[in-house]
């Protein structure tokens, strides 16, 4: 068993991922580390599809190969390095950003996060009730040694995604995580320093904990 606040610290993203297969008992594991996530309400309007059909998540590809193509590609490149990275880093980043672009599709299965929404659209709050279990779920998966990376890129064509996946009206997917066997290693993850997000009782006022 790892220490959490060690997992939390390595929890990489892993966009390069083996087309081997993952065993079920570990995707239930993945799963029901969601499902002990917190809810709003304790309404637990989550839905989990697990995908692994190959031809659903070819048509998907497709979609998010088209907003990268469009929108994340060109942002990649005339961005600076994000903070705790630096330019070699940065395209290390960029290049797995492609690989998992042209590959999404391989990785052995999907968990594709979603809530019942109703007659709701989403909203910021609706992803309250659904962020948090998708890092109990990234967290999972890195305490298995599974890689996994939250991507959103597929809501960019959210109505052809959602169909795309079958999803009856009223839900929304709000996440894809590819889960396989890395092909890197896991480390700690790139950060900026904590003085530089964190304040004290006022914007602008330095934390000093």
């Amino acid at each position: 068993m790892h220490d959490l606040f060690e997992i939390m610290r390595t929890t990489r993203a892993m966009r390069r991922l083996k087309p081997d297969p993952v065993p079920e008992p570990m995707i239930r594991q993945i799963l029901e580390a969601g499902t002990c996530a917190p809810s709003g309400g304790n309404y637990q309007k989550w839905r989990f599809l697990v995908l692994k059909d190959p031809a659903v998540k070819q048509a998907v590809q497709v979609l998010y190969k088209r907003a990268y193509d469009e929108v994340i590609g060109p942002r990649y490149a005339t961005s600076a390095p994000p903070p705790g990275s630096d330019p070699a880093k940065y395209a290390r980043q960029h290049a797995a950003v492609e690989y998992l672009t042209e590959h999404f599709h391989e990785a052995p299965v999907w968990i594709v996060v979603c809530q019942d929404d109703g007659n709701a659209a989403p909203s910021r709050m609706a992803g309250a009730s659904v962020y948090p279990a998708v890092q109990n779920m990234l967290l999972a998966a890195r305490a298995l040694g599974l890689g996994s990376t939250l991507t959103t890129r597929h809501m960019m064509f959210a109505k052809e995604a959602d169909a795309a996946m079958g999803l009856p009206d009223g839900v929304h997917s709000y996440a894809i995580l590819p889960i396989g066997w890395p092909m890197g290693k896991f480390g700690p993850v790139g950060r900026g320093k904590l003085e530089d997000v964190v304040f004290a009782d006022r914007w602008g006022v330095p934390y000093a904990g």
